[in-house]
């Protein structure tokens, strides 16, 4: 058994987790503790606020009781506003007070579209422009090619959390474009892993959603590789290893 932490950021979309760990059907469990969210706003102040080391510390003990061999910061936006250097400490940080490897939602990010072997992206962000041109930046950082951004100015994860099927879709289709490879949607607060198959198939290239990307993370860190093509292309990526 591996056990995977993670570190979610009050209540939203956090039914995907224990859908994920059942899409997986292997011998991985998916623990997640919530940490305090603080202010609910998608705001540059609030979001540093939500990633302070402090408050990630708070939900460590409770992973380490679980057995988790990894944790990942279950958050896009309270990673990427700390910058590429500032998110590197974050992690560093929470992996000293774990003591395990650790990684967070905005990097899962980054290394999952290496792993697709793509360059070009584009961004689906249910964010106000000035975060989505954040995580921009953050992709830019790590070595992607923003070709569009696609932001819808919601201020709350609640209000993203609301969004269903329909809302998900449309936002993945406003926000390709013809030249990007892959299509990005960065919010752990959006439902989104019942539909990845669905939403590969409507655009016709990868898509690569918050949690998924999370969840794979984890993977990683525990060497862990899993065939789970309801997951979406990053889980058919070879070389596989399935127990």
């Amino acid at each position: 058994m591996t056990a995977l932490g993670f570190l979610y950021p009050g209540h939203s979309a956090e039914d995907d987790y224990p859908r994920i760990e059942q899409l997986l059907a292997s011998d991985i469990r998916l623990d997640l503790v919530h940490t305090d969210i603080g202010e609910d706003a998608h705001r540059v102040d609030a979001l540093r606020r939500m990633g302070a080391a402090e408050r990630l510390a708070e939900g460590v003990e409770a992973l380490r009781l679980t057995g988790a061999e990894a944790v990942v910061w279950a958050c896009t936006s309270g990673s990427f506003v700390y910058g590429w250097e500032g998110a590197h400490e974050q992690v560093r940080t929470l992996a000293r007070t774990a003591g395990m490897p650790a990684s967070s939602t905005s990097f899962a990010f980054v290394h999952a579209v290496r792993e697709l072997g793509v360059r070009r992206v584009a961004v689906g962000a249910t964010y106000p422009d000035d975060v989505a041109d954040l995580f921009a930046r953050f992709l830019t950082a790590g070595g992607a090619e923003v070709a569009a951004v696609r932001d819808c100015g919601i201020i709350t994860a609640a209000e993203v959390g609301t969004w269903g099927e329909a809302e998900v879709f449309a936002l993945a289709k406003e926000a390709n474009t013809e030249e990007a490879e892959a299509v990005l949607l960065p919010d752990t607060a959006l439902h989104t892993a019942a539909h990845i198959p669905a939403l590969e198939a409507e655009l016709g290239k990868p898509v690569l959603t918050a949690n998924q990307v999370t969840v794979w993370e984890a993977l990683r860190l525990t060497d862990r590789r899993v065939n789970a093509p309801a997951l979406g292309a990053l889980f058919t990526r070879e070389p596989i290893v399935q127990v």
